[in-house]
């Protein structure tokens, strides 16, 4: 079992930065890939950024790719969504995700979750 508790939302303006972190609990964590989703209102949850155990392999949604970095602290553990250049349309919850498996091609369905936090983004 692994548990997942987000933190670090909050207001930011366009442009702007924040970081978020996600911390976990239970055993093995540093053999899950971890990741991050977001859901907008009135939008289906989507997928932003995966990391591996390791932290040598990351994946990015297209519509964050420069602008958005994963990182892990393994002696923590602690994973980390660093989001630059933010835009309004980054405004949604965030929520860790936890799995075995790194996302491949298709759709990616992590087996633990957080409770999301806030990331709001204003002009």
């Amino acid at each position: 079992q692994v548990q997942l508790v987000e933190s670090g939302g909050g207001l930011a303006q366009a442009g702007g930065s924040l970081r978020l972190s996600c911390a976990a609990s239970g055993r093995a964590f540093s053999t899950y890939v971890m990741g991050w989703f977001r859901q907008a209102p009135g939008k289906e949850r989507e997928f932003v950024a995966a990391i591996s155990w390791s932290g040598s392999s990351t994946k990015f949604a297209d519509s964050v790719k420069g602008r958005f970095t994963i990182s892990r602290d393994r002696a923590k553990n602690t994973v980390y969504l660093q989001m630059n250049s933010l835009k309004r349309e980054d405004t949604a919850v965030y929520y860790c995700a936890a799995d075995l498996r790194f996302p491949g091609p298709s759709v990616w369905d992590p087996g633990y979750w957080g409770q999301g936090t806030q990331v709001t983004v204003s002009s």
